[in-house]
This record gives C-alpha cells, sequence and structure tokens, in this order.
C-alpha cells in the first residue's frame, strides 16, 4: 500500500488561535463596559460612539463573530487536517479565510459604533459588510469540502459531520435573512416588513445559536474531549442519533422567541413543539461528551484543560435544557422581556463557548510550539476565576429576572397595577446588576491570566511553528455500493457530497414549513385600514432610533396579558407593523415598552428625556442622547429611503416623495412650535439662536425634531385607551 507523505498547516491555527484571544479580551471588556453602564449609566456621558445603544451590537458581534468565529476556524482547520489525513486544500483559501474575516471584525467594529446597524440581532451589519461575510464563509466552506475530497481517510468522523452541518446552515441562514434593499454605501432596508422580519430574523437568531454557536463546538467538543482525555468517544451510535435529530429539530424552533407576539398561533405553536423536542437530542450530546470521560475522571481533577471541557459539557446541558423549558408558553410569559434572558444566554456563551474555547486554546498552544504549558497552576486560577465568574454573572440576572416578571404583574386589590411606575422595578434590580459587573471583572480576569500563560508557554519555547510532516496511505477506491456487514451511516460517512446534500434537506424543511406560509400567504397577516405609512420626518426619526440602539433597551410588542395591557395600552396587532422594515419589536425590556408611547408626554418631555433622562425620570438608568439635540438632521437621503420603501411595497405615491423637504419642513416647524411652551426651553433655545450666528442649526431641522416625530406617531394608528403617564417612565 503507498504511503503518501504531506505537512499539516499549523501556521494558520496559530493565527486564528492569535486572534480568538486578542477579540476575545476586546469584546468581554466591551461588555464589562456596558455592565458598569447599567450602574453608571453616564458613565461616557455624550459621546455618541460610546453609547450602550451603539457598543451593545459591538459587544454581540465581537464575541459571536471574533472570539468564537475565530476559535471554531481555530478548531476546525487543525482537527480536520488530522481527521482526514490532508493538508487543507488551498493555502490562499486558507489565508483569504483569516485574513477576510479579520478586516470583516474590523469593519464591524468601525461601522457599529459610528450608528450603522440593520438593528437586527446577530445580524446588526450593514449591506457591504453582509456581502463579505457570505465571500468569505463560501471560501471557508470551499476549503473545508475540497480537504474532504482529497481525504486519505475513507470514513468522516462525526466531528466532520457537524463542520459541515455548520457551513450548510449558516450559509442559508445569513443569505436569506441578509436580504435587504440598499439605500446607499451603508444603509438599507429589510426585504421583510414587521411579522415575516421577525419570523426570518428569528429563524435566523435563533439558528444562528444553534448553527454557529453550538454545533461547530459540538464538532470541537467530539475531536477535543476524547484528545485530552485519550479515551474514544462513549458511543457512535448516540452520535449518529445526536447529529441526525439535532439538525432536523434545531431548525424549527425559532418561533418560540416570538411567544404570546402578533406572530401567528400555528408558528408559534410549532416553535414549542420542536424546542421541547430539543432537549433529547441535546442532552444526548451532552452525555456522549461527559461518558467520554469515564475511566478519566482521576486525570480530570489534576488537567485544566479537562476542567474547562467538563464545565463546558456542563454549560451546555444547563443551557439546552432551559431554552425548551422557557419555550413553555406559560415559562415564557414569565421570563421573556426579563433579565433571565440575558443570565439563560451567558450561561451558554461563557461556560459552553467560552470554557471549551479556553480548554481547546491551553491544549493546542503546547503542542504547536512543542512544549509544555508555562504554568499549570495558572491554568488552574483561570478555571476557579472563570468559574466564580460565571457564577456570580448569571445567578443575579437569575434572581433580577424573577424579580421583573413578578413585579410587572403584581395588582392591588382595586386593580390597578401594584408597581405601575416601571423605574420600581429597575430600582429594585440595582443590587443585581452591581453583582453581575463584579461577574464579569472575574470572568475577563481569567481571560488575562490566560494571555499571560500563553504568552509564557510561547516565551520559552525554543522552535516556531511550522508545518508539521505526517504520513498516511493514500485512500483507495473503494465501492460505492455497501458490502456486507456495513451499515447505512456507514456508508454515507464516505461520501461527504452526499452527506452534505441530506444534512441540507434536513435543515431546509423545518424554514420551508414555517416562512413560506408566512410570507407568501396574505392571510397570515392581516391590514389594518387605519394603519398608514410613516411621513419622511417620522421615518428620519425611526432611521435614527435604530441607529441608536433604542430596540436593544426598548420592545415595540404588547402581549395580550392583563398586566401588559394596563401598563402600556391595547394588545399589539399584526396589521399595525406592515410597512416597518425592519422590525423593532425588540427582546429585552431595560426600559417600559414604546408601542402606544405617541401622544403619552408632550414634545418638551420627550426633548428633556432625551437630553437628561435623569431629569423626567429620577433615578432611570438611559443614558443621555445630548448629541441628538445638537446635530443637525440629514436630509440629503429622504427621497431615495422613500422610493426605497416603494420598492418594498409601502404605498408612498410620486406626490409623497417630491413633497418631502416640504413635508419635514412643517412638520419640524409644528413640533419647534411645540417646544416654546416651555419657557425654560425657549430661553435657552434664543440664547443658542445669538451665540450660533450664522452656524446656528434650526430646531425643526436637528435630529432630535425627527426622532420626536416617530415616537410621538407610535401606537397612534388605531384607538387605544388612556393610560396614566407615571406608569410608563423609564
Amino acid at each position: 500500500m503507498e504511503v503518501q507523505q504531506f505537512y499539516y498547516d499549523n501556521k494558520i491555527v496559530k493565527k486564528f488561535l492569535y486572534a480568538t484571544i486578542f477579540w476575545g479580551i476586546i469584546g468581554m471588556a466591551v461588555g464589562l463596559l456596558l455592565a458598569f453602564m447599567f450602574v453608571f449609566p453616564n458613565l461616557t456621558d455624550g459621546i455618541s460612539w460610546l453609547s450602550f445603544g451603539r457598543l451593545r451590537p459591538l459587544h454581540t458581534n465581537a464575541v459571536i463573530f471574533a472570539f468564537v468565529g475565530n476559535a471554531i476556524f481555530a478548531g476546525v482547520y487543525y482537527s480536520t487536517q488530522r481527521l482526514l489525513k490532508a493538508r487543507m486544500f488551498n493555502d490562499t483559501l486558507s489565508a483569504i479565510n483569516f485574513w477576510g474575516w479579520q478586516a470583516i471584525i474590523v469593519a464591524a467594529a468601525i461601522s457599529l459604533p459610528l450608528g450603522y446597524t440593520s438593528s437586527k440581532e446577530y445580524a446588526e451589519l450593514e449591506w457591504p459588510i453582509d456581502i463579505a461575510i457570505t465571500l468569505v464563509w463560501v471560501v471557508f466552506g470551499w476549503n473545508l469540502i475540497g480537504t474532504m475530497l482529497r481525504r486519505r481517510q475513507r470514513h468522516l468522523y462525526v466531528a466532520i459531520w457537524f463542520y459541515l452541518a455548520t457551513f450548510v446552515t449558516v450559509a442559508v441562514l445569513h443569505i436569506f435573512n441578509s436580504l435587504e434593499l440598499p439605500v446607499s454605501g451603508m444603509k438599507s432596508y429589510s426585504v421583510y416588513a414587521g411579522v415575516q422580519d421577525a419570523l426570518v430574523q428569528w429563524w435566523y437568531g435563533h439558528n444562528a445559536v444553534a448553527f454557529f454557536l453550538t454545533t461547530p463546538f459540538l464538532g470541537l467538543m467530539y475531536y477535543f474531549v476524547p484528545k485530552a482525555a485519550n479515551r474514544p468517544v462513549y458511543s457512535y451510535r448516540l452520535s449518529i442519533i445526536h447529529f441526525w435529530s439535532l439538525i432536523f429539530i434545531y431548525i424549527w424552533a425559532g418561533p418560540h422567541h416570538l411567544l404570546y407576539t402578533a406572530l401567528p398561533e400555528w408558528a408559534q405553536n410549532l416553535g414549542v413543539a420542536f424546542s421541547v423536542m430539543l432537549l433529547m437530542p441535546s442532552w444526548g450530546g451532552m452525555i456522549n461528551g461527559l461518558l467520554t470521560l469515564r475511566g478519566a475522571w482521576d486525570k480530570v481533577r489534576t488537567d485544566p484543560v479537562l476542567k474547562f471541557m467538563v464545565v463546558a459539557l456542563t454549560g451546555y446541558g444547563m443551557a439546552t435544557f432551559e431554552g425548551p423549558l422557557l419555550s413553555l408558553k406559560n415559562v415564557n410569559a414569565i421570563g421573556h422581556y426579563t433579565d433571565w434572558i440575558i443570565a439563560h444566554v451567558h450561561v451558554g456563551a461563557l461556560a459552553w463557548n467560552g470554557f471549551l474555547a479556553f480548554g481547546m486554546i491551553y491544549w493546542l498552544i503546547p503542542r504547536l510550539f512543542k512544549t509544555k504549558l508555562y504554568s499549570l497552576k495558572l491554568a488552574n486560577a483561570h478555571f476557579w476565576i472563570g468559574t466564580l465568574g460565571i457564577i456570580f454573572y448569571a445567578l443575579p440576572l437569575y434572581v433580577a429576572g424573577f424579580t421583573q416578571a413578578s413585579m410587572w404583574k403584581q395588582f392591588n386589590p382595586d386593580g390597578t397595577l401594584k408597581y405601575g411606575n416601571f423605574l420600581e422595578t429597575v430600582t429594585e434590580i440595582m443590587p443585581m446588576y452591581w453583582m453581575r459587573a463584579i461577574g464579569g471583572t472575574l470572568y475577563i480576569t481569567g481571560m488575562l491570566i490566560l494571555l499571560y500563560n500563553v504568552v509564557a508557554t510561547i516565551r520559552k519555547s525554543s522552535v516556531s511553528v511550522e508545518d508539521e510532516l505526517a504520513e498516511a496511505p493514500a485512500l483507495q477506491r473503494v465501492s460505492k455500493h455497501r458490502v456486507a456487514g456495513e451499515g447505512w451511516h456507514t456508508v454515507l460517512e464516505r461520501k461527504p457530497i452526499k452527506l452534505t446534500i441530506l444534512a441540507t434537506i434536513a435543515i431546509l424543511i423545518g424554514g420551508i414549513v414555517q416562512i413560506v406560509p408566512t410570507i407568501m400567504i396574505k392571510s397570515n397577516i392581516p391590514t389594518l385600514s387605519s394603519v398608514k405609512p410613516y411621513s419622511p420626518l417620522e421615518l428620519e426619526g425611526r432611521d435614527i432610533y435604530i441607529r441608536e440602539g433604542c430596540v436593544g433597551c426598548h420592545s415595540q410588542m404588547i402581549r395580550p396579558f392583563r398586566s401588559e395591557v394596563e401598563r402600556y395600552g391595547e394588545y399589539s396587532k399584526a396589521g399595525e407593523y406592515v410597512y416597518d422594515h425592519p422590525f423593532l419589536w425588540g427582546s429585552k425590556r431595560t426600559g417600559p415598552d414604546l408601542h402606544r408611547v405617541g401622544g403619552k408626554y408632550s414634545d418638551n418631555w420627550h426633548l428633556n428625556h432625551m437630553y437628561d433622562p435623569q431629569s423626567t425620570s429620577s433615578g432611570s438608568i438611559m443614558p443621555s442622547y445630548k448629541w441628538l439635540i445638537r446635530d443637525e438632521l440629514d436630509k440629503s437621503q429622504t427621497e431615495a429611503k422613500l422610493e426605497a420603501m416603494v420598492t418594498l411595497g409601502v404605498p408612498y405615491t410620486a406626490e409623497d416623495i417630491a413633497n418631502a423637504q416640504q413635508q419635514m419642513t412643517d412638520q419640524g416647524t409644528q413640533i419647534e412650535k411645540n417646544l416654546y411652551a416651555d419657557p425654560d426651553f425657549a430661553a435657552t433655545y434664543e440664547a443658542d439662536k445669538k451665540a450660533g450666528g450664522a452656524e446656528f442649526v434650526e430646531m425643526r431641522n436637528r435630529e432630535i425634531v425627527a426622532v420626536i416625530a416617530y415616537l410621538q406617531r407610535l401606537g397612534t394608528d388605531i384607538k387605544v385607551k388612556d393610560i396614566d403617564p407615571e406608569t410608563t417612565k423609564n
């Protein structure tokens, strides 16, 4: 039998590992800053690009796509070569994958703080960056599948199955969720509106967690846990069941993020049913991983790599138990929009993704540099500090979530809300926010320990990372047909193209069943004749609302609960969102819901609230937005925005577009007149006018006026009962 020599590409693995550590520290540092902004809301007062609303998507993108993404590539590039007994298909593709991905991360780090965002959770990046993501992802898949086709190992190991499913599904999710109509170089509108946009977004959002944060890490688990424990995977049969059931069921579960919303009931119920079923394959994978360590528990006690991996698997088990639990309607009614969801997400991110990545780094670095880890004591210290960080982060947020849910829903004997002022809830949970910040500090401290340990390990090594010589027999041609004693899946494992096609079919079924009827059958989304398109000024104000990330703290979806209707107004109807590109339902209430805020406050209240939130709502943790009062509204793209909306089906007329500038001036002038009703505003405004001279910008032409126009429009298209304004302060 011919034995061939070849070289594993270790340099590309080293690059991705370095990027993982670098971006991990950056992403976690931004997250820690955000945690402290809950207790010091004016920490970055007046600096637009450091405001909470702009930094929040930067944090999530940095952790998910920069830290976790680079860890995925590092682990996949290392394990794939050894599992397939082949160098990666093409070194140039590997380099494009690495540098292209880093360029995308840098583009995100620049554009998000500048306010360029689509507002869609985990998919905030604007359309040119979306295209770049698609191209780089195709390069990754090309390199992965090309390596499979030139492999020297007949059968594909389970880790490879998960890598394939990740490539295919993320490609499908990203492309369909990112369909948008460009208006300019960094501005676009989602092609979907309202309910359809919400369904597509959470089909993507839930499955971005599934197929970017879960399936590739399961592949890494199936490779690195047996390697670190020096034991085979517990059950081959369980791995087959785990893989196929997981990828088929996961794709259906997205609607459980939209329970009790305006999404059609049948879609919600499908999401619930498949979410509950998801528990079984998820725990099957966790059990397979933990039982791989049978007979190796003595090693677990002393080996920090295995400690990280055990806690990672435990965190995976906890998160995948909690997900189906939260999909139950009675539980979702309690947890949704509260900090319980934030705790749930971070158990998965910090324990499952973070700790598995740390274990992988501690295992790989000594092998790449052909030396021992600088300090096992420091690695163990990292483990315990990081574990305490997870506990101090998550537990207080569970308490905060239960507190919020309880206080929001309590009534007095006379039928009024017991805690009618939203701020009472915020004040009650401030100690939990302090503890969350302490937990985040501990966790990033562990990451800094890892950085020191890795740098010290590299410095003590006498070699640099070089390509690694390997040899393996050339792959012999085998029968395409099943032979005696060969299982059906064993046959499939030597046919990567067929495996990829079947995996693609498995993940497409759920998406087709849920999304096609909602988009194609108009009767699923009833319209309301009273709902009209936004005026040009309101549309500009909505875009500023999106730019500032207001949807990160405020929902625009009132669920049909007595407590919410009493607090906010009539529950939300699907037909109210037909012109919303994109939808802004939100997923967290740090502040109150705003769907019925129109007309509840004066224009002056909104201006003062944006300039100094604590002046109108004592104890508010909302940061100020002083630049909105100062900056001139850019009206240069208004007509292009209206034309884009017409393309998307919004019924603006040619006359509406032609008269857009005059309409904005008229509506802005009326708001300016309303602001004069406040003597303090009038005095300040006149003083500014004198001081500004030729540079002075009329108030009707400032950004705050557009924001006020938008907020005053919200919820006014249908009649609702009057609500005491005191009940919706934030």
